[in-house]
């Protein structure tokens, strides 16, 4: 038993859990695209959101890292550590890979900074000439999603610390005049009971969607979590054995999704449906009109298509502008209500609208773009040969 045993058998499934749709799908939308962002988890105590979002790590996919890197680094992404430039510069070019699988990890708030950025041996550096640094979780977050539970507690000189590295996806130390530097790019999520305090302005701007979750629910929903739960307790590998094949089932879903990512397109009329819509509701700045347009990618990717359609737009919209402010600042953030309604206005006037007839195109540009191969061109042949030639065959039709 112990040879085969798991870890991953003592977590809940994914798969288990009790409605928490729209967290669900926005969770998978952060994993198939990273370039979301972040997500914000909002709801009171015992509603599944640290649960929700635990669960997630079996189900998220493998990536490609340097071998032997501390720092899981991307071998094909030019923001590599120091350690990975110089193996390159040793003359270790191309860098060995390995695959390894993604992971969620825990930033406590009761991490000290040199917990969470790393510690700098200054001392040892100096006098050995080789940079001593000990990773922090910053470190171990590169290219995973680093979660914070109660984030809107978090102490402000490492939320300062999160911003700085949100922004370059690099984590600088420097410590009396000695400077490292590492890639740390990770998928922020965060999770908060707002009756215990709101998040600072410069955070909640950093996390490109967010989530309510009411925590109430249905008699027939509170059965089946009863049940399930106790079941778990009892059995917690044999629970996860029964949910199996359903976590494997969206385990493949998100590996198609994430292949698929690259090839889906947003037609001009929804990217400048996106577009009205946010002035519309006179949404601050404009991350919010890429975070939807990128969550509406992630969720046709989701569904197996490679095309953004209107239903996407509308479910990428209410993740995204539930907490943006608005009117600089002035107005609140818009309600279900009004992001249906604006959605449903901008939809409404782009049907509407005629489509663009597609620009001609003459011969000359197609050949000078490519899309017309001419056949490759004779030698030229003089004038004059041509014309004794003609000459030629006229006489020798004219003899007996």
């Amino acid at each position: 038993m112990s040879a085969t045993f798991d870890r991953r058998w003592l977590r809940y499934p994914f798969a288990a859990l009790v409605g928490l749709e729209e967290l669900k799908l926005a969770l998978l939308a952060v994993v198939v695209n990273p370039k979301i962002g972040g997500l914000l988890i909002r709801g009171p105590k015992g509603s599944g959101k640290s649960t929700a979002v635990r669960a997630l790590e079996d189900l998220l996919p493998e990536i490609t890292v340097v071998k032997g890197c501390r720092f899981h680094c991307d071998p094909s992404s030019p923001n590599l550590c120091w350690e990975c430039r110089e193996r390159i510069a040793s003359g270790e070019n191309p860098l060995p890979t390995q695959r390894i699988r993604m992971r969620v990890v825990t930033l406590p708030l009761s991490a000290t900074e040199d917990r969470v950025v790393g510690s700098l041996d200054v001392e040892a550096t100096l006098k050995s000439g080789t940079i001593r640094f000990r990773p922090g979780i910053l470190a171990d977050a590169n290219r995973n999603i680093l979660y914070v539970d109660e984030i809107n507690l978090l102490p402000d000189y490492l939320v300062d610390d999160l911003l700085d590295v949100a922004a370059s996806g690099v984590n600088v130390v420097e410590r009396e005049g000695v400077s490292v530097e590492h890639p740390s790019e990770f998928i922020l999520i965060g999770s908060m009971n707002p009756e215990e305090g709101e998040l600072r302005p410069q955070l909640l701007d950093r996390l490109a969607l967010s989530v309510t979750v009411e925590g109430s629910y249905s008699p027939e929903e509170r059965e089946e979590i009863i049940r399930r739960n106790a079941e778990f307790k009892a059995d917690p590998v044999g629970f996860y054995r029964k949910y199996a094949e359903r976590q494997e089932e969206i385990r493949g879903r998100i590996a198609k999704a994430r292949e698929i990512l690259p090839r889906v397109r947003v037609p001009d009329e929804i990217v400048r449906g996106i577009a009205e819509l946010c002035y519309k509701l006179e949404v601050d700045g404009v991350r919010p009109d890429i975070a939807i347009y990128e969550t509406a990618r992630a969720l046709a990717a989701l569904r197996g298509s490679k095309e953004v359609d209107w239903e996407d737009v509308r479910i990428a919209a209410k993740f995204a502008l539930a907490h943006r402010t608005r009117a600089k600042g002035t107005l609140e953030p818009a309600s279900p209500e009004e992001i249906e309604g604006a959605i449903s206005v901008v939809r409404s006037e782009s049907e509407r609208r005629p489509k663009k007839e597609k620009r001609k195109v003459s011969p000359e540009e197609a050949i000078r773009k490519g899309r017309i191969r001419l056949p490759a061109v004779p030698v030229p042949v003089p004038f004059f040969l041509l014309l004794m030639a003609a000459l030629g065959v006229a006489s020798a039709m004219l003899l007996p």
